[in-house]
Protein backbone atom coordinates (compact mmCIF):
# COMPACT_ATOMS: atom_id res chain seq x y z
CA UNK A 1 0.00 0.00 0.00
CA UNK A 2 3.01 2.14 0.89
CA UNK A 3 3.84 2.39 -2.79
CA UNK A 4 0.33 4.01 -3.50
CA UNK A 5 0.40 6.41 -0.55
CA UNK A 6 3.48 8.13 -2.29
CA UNK A 7 2.26 8.15 -5.58
CA UNK A 8 -1.29 9.43 -4.44
CA UNK A 9 1.51 12.52 -2.83
CA UNK A 10 3.30 12.85 -5.63
CA UNK A 11 0.43 12.58 -8.11
CA UNK A 12 -1.42 15.89 -5.61
CA UNK A 13 1.75 17.83 -5.53
CA UNK A 14 1.82 17.65 -9.41
CA UNK A 15 -1.68 18.72 -9.43
CA UNK A 16 -0.86 21.53 -7.26
CA UNK A 17 2.20 22.65 -9.69
CA UNK A 18 -0.32 22.80 -12.50
CA UNK A 19 -3.14 24.37 -11.03
CA UNK A 20 -5.62 21.35 -11.22
CA UNK A 21 -6.99 22.62 -7.80
CA UNK A 22 -9.61 20.26 -8.16
CA UNK A 23 -6.74 17.07 -8.70
CA UNK A 24 -5.50 18.52 -5.31
CA UNK A 25 -8.96 18.73 -2.84
CA UNK A 26 -9.84 15.52 -4.79
CA UNK A 27 -6.85 13.66 -3.19
CA UNK A 28 -8.28 14.19 0.07
CA UNK A 29 -10.71 12.37 2.94
CA UNK A 30 -14.07 14.81 3.12
CA UNK A 31 -12.92 15.14 6.60
CA UNK A 32 -9.72 15.49 6.30
CA UNK A 33 -7.33 17.38 9.15
CA UNK A 34 -5.32 20.04 8.14
CA UNK A 35 -2.85 21.60 10.62
CA UNK A 36 -0.59 24.42 9.54
CA UNK A 37 3.08 24.99 11.46
CA UNK A 38 2.57 26.72 14.97
CA UNK A 39 3.03 30.07 14.13
CA UNK A 40 2.60 30.30 10.34
CA UNK A 41 0.03 33.04 9.29
CA UNK A 42 -2.17 30.55 8.02
CA UNK A 43 -2.49 28.75 11.49
CA UNK A 44 -5.32 30.95 12.40
CA UNK A 45 -7.36 28.20 10.99
CA UNK A 46 -6.76 25.27 12.86
CA UNK A 47 -7.56 22.98 12.36
CA UNK A 48 -9.04 23.11 8.76
CA UNK A 49 -11.69 20.15 8.64
CA UNK A 50 -12.81 19.31 5.01
CA UNK A 51 -11.60 20.24 1.64
CA UNK A 52 -13.22 23.11 1.34
CA UNK A 53 -11.90 24.72 4.58
CA UNK A 54 -8.33 24.27 3.03
CA UNK A 55 -9.09 25.27 0.10
CA UNK A 56 -10.64 28.57 1.50
CA UNK A 57 -8.61 29.18 4.04
CA UNK A 58 -5.30 28.44 3.22
CA UNK A 59 -5.29 27.47 -1.00
CA UNK A 60 -7.11 30.38 -1.98
CA UNK A 61 -4.67 32.96 0.51
CA UNK A 62 -1.78 31.71 -1.11
CA UNK A 63 -3.24 32.56 -4.22
CA UNK A 64 -4.33 35.91 -3.36
CA UNK A 65 -1.37 37.30 -1.36
CA UNK A 66 1.69 35.88 -3.34
CA UNK A 67 2.96 36.36 -7.07
CA UNK A 68 4.28 32.69 -7.70
CA UNK A 69 3.28 30.80 -4.70
CA UNK A 70 4.68 27.37 -5.28
CA UNK A 71 5.79 24.18 -3.37
CA UNK A 72 8.92 22.67 -4.58
CA UNK A 73 9.34 18.91 -3.05
CA UNK A 74 12.98 17.34 -2.93
CA UNK A 75 12.00 14.42 -1.51
CA UNK A 76 8.88 12.22 -0.73
CA UNK A 77 9.73 9.61 2.16
CA UNK A 78 7.74 6.22 2.19
CA UNK A 79 6.59 5.95 5.76
CA UNK A 80 4.14 3.02 5.37
CA UNK A 81 0.65 5.02 6.48
CA UNK A 82 2.35 7.97 6.52
CA UNK A 83 4.09 9.90 3.55
CA UNK A 84 6.81 12.57 4.70
CA UNK A 85 7.79 15.63 1.87
CA UNK A 86 10.69 17.64 2.31
CA UNK A 87 11.36 21.25 -0.02
CA UNK A 88 10.64 25.20 0.12
CA UNK A 89 7.94 27.17 -0.49
CA UNK A 90 8.67 29.83 -2.90
CA UNK A 91 6.82 32.70 -4.12
CA UNK A 92 7.17 37.04 -3.73
CA UNK A 93 4.89 38.03 -1.23
CA UNK A 94 2.36 41.39 -2.73
CA UNK A 95 2.38 43.59 -0.01
CA UNK A 96 6.02 43.18 0.44
CA UNK A 97 7.88 42.71 -2.35
CA UNK A 98 9.85 39.99 -0.45
CA UNK A 99 10.74 36.80 -2.06
CA UNK A 100 11.07 33.69 -0.38
CA UNK A 101 12.35 29.91 -0.51
CA UNK A 102 10.96 28.93 2.90
CA UNK A 103 12.35 25.09 4.00
CA UNK A 104 9.20 22.86 4.83
CA UNK A 105 8.07 19.23 5.59
CA UNK A 106 4.70 18.25 5.32
CA UNK A 107 3.31 14.55 6.78
CA UNK A 108 0.73 13.28 5.21
CA UNK A 109 -1.38 10.05 6.58
CA UNK A 110 -2.87 8.33 4.54
CA UNK A 111 -6.04 5.96 4.71
CA UNK A 112 -8.41 4.08 1.86
CA UNK A 113 -6.33 6.21 -1.25
CA UNK A 114 -6.78 9.51 0.03
CA UNK A 115 -5.30 12.03 2.74
CA UNK A 116 -6.92 11.67 5.87
CA UNK A 117 -4.54 14.35 7.92
CA UNK A 118 -2.00 16.62 6.82
CA UNK A 119 0.90 18.69 9.42
CA UNK A 120 2.72 21.58 8.20
CA UNK A 121 6.26 22.16 9.73
CA UNK A 122 8.12 25.02 8.06
CA UNK A 123 10.76 27.77 9.12
CA UNK A 124 8.04 30.29 10.46
CA UNK A 125 10.96 33.08 11.60
CA UNK A 126 11.44 33.33 7.25
CA UNK A 127 7.99 33.60 6.13
CA UNK A 128 7.61 36.65 9.11
CA UNK A 129 10.51 38.16 7.85
CA UNK A 130 8.86 37.50 4.32
CA UNK A 131 5.56 38.91 5.29
CA UNK A 132 5.87 41.66 7.49
CA UNK A 133 4.85 44.82 6.29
Amino acid sequence: MSVENVALIKGLYADFTSGNVPGVLGAMSPDIVWNEANNFPYADGNPYIGPEAVAEGVFMRCATEWDGFGVEMDAIHDAGDTVIALGHYVGTYKATGKTQRTQAVHVWTIEGGRSVKFQQYADTLHVAQVTAV
